[in-house]
């Protein structure tokens, strides 16, 4: 299914592909190879969930090259490295650009399927994480510009009393429109409005 999540397995061996192809698919995951770093550019989709697994080493474009331009999207499945010829500042190269793992060839099977199992895990979590931002920010889209400025006050902590002097409105007419902040952005408690605000603020720097 196309929204399962997928192993993108990335290598210009063609007997590396198929072993790694078999090993995945002999535990239920679903895979999808290629055969050069365009090649899986030309096809990438930062909407579909998974991971890659990268060899560094390629004719034209590397691994760490696409690892590198992979960052520069909105989103990018987790990446495991994968090589023949690893050296340690390429894995460092490789760990800090947010890979999951590196592993030399001939990589343990189960060091794999444990890393690909990491990796999938952490594209849940980023893909959970992201979607829970995308509805918080749609939330925020539906407050008036008033409520947007009474939404700014109350997460300063500032009381409706104080509030109210700020905008030259009464008392209720603010605690009116606080009412519907909390409403329209799904607040269960003051705590819980101020951690989605929280959580943009973050997630903006």
């Amino acid at each position: 299914m196309a929204d399962e999540p997928t192993v993108f397995v990335v290598d210009d061996d063609a007997e590396v592909r198929d072993a790694v192809q078999l090993l995945l698919e002999s535990v239920g995951l679903p895979v999808q190879t290629y055969a050069s770093a365009p090649a899986f550019v030309d096809d990438f989709d930062h909407t579909r969930a998974g991971c890659l697994i990268l060899d560094v080493r390629m004719p034209g474009m590397s691994g760490l090259d696409l690892q590198a331009r992979l960052a520069a999207e909105p989103s990018h499945p987790p990446i495991i490295i994968i090589t023949g010829h690893g050296d340690v500042p390429m894995a460092v190269r490789a760990v800090q650009g947010g890979a999951v793992n590196f592993l030399e060839k001939p990589f343990n099977d189960q060091a794999l399927l444990d890393s690909v199992h990491c990796a999938l895990d952490r594209d849940a979590k980023q893909r959970g994480a992201a979607s829970r931002l995308a509805d918080i920010r749609e939330r925020l889209g539906k407050l008036t510009p008033r409520e947007r400025e009474v939404l700014g006050f109350v997460v300063n902590g500032q009381r409706n009393k104080v509030i109210a002097l700020d905008l030259g409105v009464s008392q209720s007419t603010v605690e009116a429109h606080r009412s519907r902040v909390m409403e329209k952005m799904g607040a269960r408690s003051l705590s819980d409005l101020m951690r989605m605000m929280f959580e943009l603020e973050r997630d903006a720097e």
